[in-house]
């Protein structure tokens, strides 16, 4: 009886701390455009304020959302890249890595 007592209050902790898991994993940071990786790729919260001199190949149509790297779900404000591991880039972001989702 004593080890069903301790499964009892042991479950509670336990959902307690999966559930703590994903929140901060739905929570993570946005990446800063100042750090050095972002900057490497000329990434901008905003898409509209990439640097179209220095990348040309820049279009209006394209934004983080739409990019085969996003890893967001449609209609989200922000989601995490595989450019920037553990943190999440802007929907209407854009950076240089960009590449047409399939």
């Amino acid at each position: 009886m004593s080890s069903r007592r301790q499964f009892i209050q042991l479950v509670p902790v336990a959902a307690a701390g999966l559930l703590a898991g994903r929140s901060a994993f739905a929570q993570a940071k946005l990446v800063d455009e100042k750090g050095p990786q972002a900057m490497a790729v000329g990434y901008v919260a905003d898409a509209a304020k990439a640097d179209k001199a220095k990348y040309p190949k820049w279009a209006a149509d394209q934004h983080c959302a739409n990019c085969q790297l996003y890893q967001g779900k449609a209609g989200d404000a922000a989601g995490g890249c595989a450019l920037f591991p553990g943190q999440q880039v802007a929907a209407k972001g854009w950076c240089s890595a960009w590449v047409k989702k399939a």
